[in-house]
């Protein structure tokens, strides 16, 4: 007997359903909301015939994360566990009613990532650095990465000079630009060393955060002698392993960098053993410009290739011998041998969040084998997104998860609707080699502008940037990627341990050069970077959830989606920008003039400077003489104006504080003041309890937007001094719209001009 098509199912489904399940709408005929109520209730039948309704649990998962990470002070875990406690049991209580049931399922959801950012983040605590210091450091060297000018070390602190063993970092990462060390080495050596620097604008990237959810406490350099000294106890286990392995990954690294050449060697090793220190910052450009940065993150094609290739060989040798192909199940060996080849190349790799969940999904599809069912790749995404959730609830927050989730989900997506078409079409009119060209670069151009299209907000969000000719590039380099640099990667590895294996390397080098005169080409074509406003993460918000609802969804529905595509884009056109910015230890600010752009007086870093620019759309160099222009300084201080004539003095002495209290709109030092001023004042104290300060002109006056609002004292947050706990209430100025906002505490620890300066290479 032939069933009924998909769409009669749910009709007749959604008829058969009881009244208790409808929505109100949906029960009173005759009116078009009748109608819009039956078809939205077919429609759900529909999706829930299809199962769709699991993958929103990451959805509800990643809702439980922004939840925890929204938190101004840590949550508990029990009130996490009882609530996912009391949501399952109710949703196994209410079975019989499917939409109640649902909803108790999505809040266990929700409870269940809260509780794993609760979790996480007590089991990775560890002591931050409390302020500035150069002291002698002493610890294991935990692992090397190899930089174009000298290298980035990462130590398992035994020992800080001056620190209490209470309130010593666990790590601290430090860069060096001479000497030789190796994983493993037990080293002592003056550091200077830094807390992780905050935000460097309200609302940006908070590399405090991700320090912390890595185990760093401190961030520094050392541009001394290093010198190895006894270690006072053994090295811990999982300490010897790591340090073995970083070994084994610098030294295939160095191979593979020697044997390609330049820096198409070092795009090589990036491919395979995920270090990519050795790729100047000249390479990276072009790559991002031309769209094909992704190409050296670890991802989907890597693992395929390495899983497949092990998959085929393991097969092939088994099929050779007549009596095991017949007696033994080759091909679930083969699945077997391919899971355990993945997940050794994603331990090699670094195993960072693409690889992960690339990983998680060749490993789900080839369980799927061992077990005789086929596995939905979307739902393959789905226990990928719950397992690395799970697992670093923080990755969530990053644009490697969104980037990798989103442009997978985009590409399953189409790939769902296309094997549903209609199958009856004509054959190609092309012969045999044009044809299979023919559909290969279609391929090519197909995934790229979905990829593109899914990944664009989140490339707009974390890095204010767009790059239109991303098509072009992949397009002329993923053939080479393809075909030359992977399967080469691929036999490469398998050679490398009988010395054979510099044919290999040499092939990739060569293959990898041509890539980068690719993205090089691309990257000079004017407009190939275009810079963009940063935007709200409630923008981001919008567009994430058109992406969801277009890609999860399989009925009319997912039409809907376009609404808050809609939103997202009109919000992004027209972002609000503050007129004035305040670096975190207030070593500069940026003064939006006359023309609409950023004037810069103080000294604030490079690397600020440059977050400044991006952030507002600027595509101007943080060395352009013109962010001086319009901005008188002298040895005490700078005066700036702004659009509307208001009138913004920057001061290094204190006697400029007072002439500048007396004539200017606001007053911005870098000094501790307590004296009354008539103008706003922003000084020491208050940048050291606010960290990096916003300031948006309201018709009442300025509003102030802080990277660190007060009372939010999270593990990852910079211990506040005790006198600048309290913010004592802003009184109004003799205007009647500027309260002052100089705090009366006296001087006490505060953030350092070195923090800023050294910004940039932390990142």
């Amino acid at each position: 007997m032939q069933s009924a098509p998909p769409g009669r199912r749910a009709r007749s489904l959604a008829a058969a359903m009881p009244a208790r399940w409808l929505p109100p709408f949906a029960l009173h005929g005759g009116s078009l909301m009748s109608g819009l109520g039956q078809g939205l209730v077919a429609a759900l039948a529909l999706e829930a015939e299809r199962r769709r309704f699991f993958l929103w649990l990451p959805v509800a998962m990643g809702v439980g994360v922004l939840l925890y990470f929204a938190a101004d002070r840590e949550p508990s875990l029990a009130a996490s566990a009882v609530g996912f406690a009391i949501a399952g049991v109710l949703a196994a209580a209410l079975r019989t009613r499917p939409i109640v049931s649902g909803g108790c399922i999505a809040l266990a959801a929700v409870f269940a990532g809260f509780g794993a950012g609760v979790w996480r983040t007590a089991d990775i605590a560890a002591p931050m650095l409390e302020r500035p210091r150069v002291a002698k450091v002493t610890g294991f060297v935990e692992s090397v990465e190899v930089r174009d000018v000298g290298a980035r070390l990462v130590l398992r602190v035994t020992d800080i000079a001056g620190v209490p063993t209470e309130a010593r970092p666990r790590r601290v990462r430090v860069n060096i630009r001479s000497g030789t060390v190796s994983p493993g080495d037990h080293i002592v050596a003056t550091a200077r060393l830094l807390p992780p620097p905050g935000p460097a604008r309200a609302g940006g990237y908070d590399f405090g955060r991700d320090a912390f959810f890595k185990g760093i406490g401190a961030v520094g350099s050392i541009a001394g002698k290093i010198a190895l000294a006894p270690p006072p106890s053994a090295m811990p286990t999982r300490l010897a392993f790591d340090a073995a392995l970083d070994r084994a990954r610098n030294a295939l690294t160095q191979r593979i960098a020697s044997v390609g050449g330049g820096q198409g060697g070092a795009m090589g090793a990036a491919l395979v053993t995920g270090k990519r220190g050795l790729i100047t910052e000249a390479t990276n450009n072009d790559l991002r410009a031309a769209g094909i940065y992704h190409i050296v993150s670890i991802s989907g094609l890597h693992m395929v290739l390495a899983a497949g290739t092990i998959f085929w060989l393991v097969r092939a040798l088994l099929a050779l011998s007549q009596s095991i192909a017949l007696a033994w199940p080759v091909k679930k060996i083969a699945a077997v041998a391919a899971m355990i080849g993945a997940t050794a190349y994603c331990v090699f790799s670094g195993g960072d969040v693409a690889t992960e969940r690339s990983l998680i999904m060749t490993l789900v599809m080839l369980g799927a084998i061992l077990v005789d069912r086929a596995a939905l790749s979307m739902r393959n995404l789905a226990i990928a997104a719950l397992i690395v959730l799970l697992r670093e609830p923080e990755a969530l927050l990053g644009p490697s998860f969104q980037m990798s989730f989103g442009a997978v989900a985009a590409l399953i997506a189409f790939a769902e609707r296309w094997d549903r078409r209609e199958r009856t079409r004509p054959g190609s009119i092309l012969p045999w080699p044009l044809d299979a060209l023919w559909t290969a670069a279609l391929g090519i151009l197909v995934t790229t502008i979905l990829a593109t299209a899914a990944t664009a907000p989140f490339g707009a969000f974390h890095f204010q940037s767009f790059n239109p000719f991303g098509l072009l590039g992949n397009a002329l380099a993923l053939p080479f990627v393809s075909l030359c640099v992977m399967p080469a990667a691929v036999f490469g590895v398998l050679a490398y341990p009988f010395g054979l294996d510099w044919p290999a390397w040499a092939l990739m080098g060569l293959a990898s050069k041509q890539v980068l005169k690719v993205a090089h080409w691309v990257a000079t074509i004017e407009h190939s970077t275009v810079t963009i406003p940063a935007f709200g993460p409630l923008v981001l918000g919008s567009f994430v959830v058109s992406l969801l609802w277009t890609t999860l969804w399989t009925t009319r529905l997912r039409w809907l989606g376009l609404l808050p595509l809609m939103v997202g884009v009109a919000f992004a056109a027209k972002p609000e920008r503050p007129e004035i910015l305040i670096e975190r230890d207030g070593s500069g600010i940026a003064v939006r003039g006359r023309d609409g752009r950023y004037v810069v007086a103080g000294k604030p870093s490079r690397f600020v400077v440059q977050q400044w620019l991006a952030a507002d759309g600027d595509g101007r160099s943080p060395d352009d003489p013109a962010l001086r222009a319009g901005v008188a300084c002298d040895a005490l201080g700078c005066i700036a104006r702004t659009a509307e004539g208001r009138t913004i003095a920057y001061a290094r002495e204190r006697l400029a504080i007072i002439e500048d209290c007396r004539r200017a709109d606001l007053v911005v030092t870098a000094l501790a003041w307590s004296a009354p001023c008539e103008a706003i004042l922003v000084q020491r104290m208050d940048l050291a309890r606010d960290g990096a300060t916003s300031l948006y002109r309201r018709p009442e006056g300025w509003s102030f937007r802080v990277s660190e609002p007060p009372g939010a004292e999270r593990p990852w947050t910079r211990r506040r001094a005790e006198a600048a706990q309290a913010r004592p209430a802003e009184p109004a100025g003799p205007d009647g719209g500027k309260p002052k906002r100089g705090s009366q505490a006296p001087a006490a620890a505060t953030p350092s001009q070195e923090t800023g300066d050294d910004a940039e290479s932390f990142q």
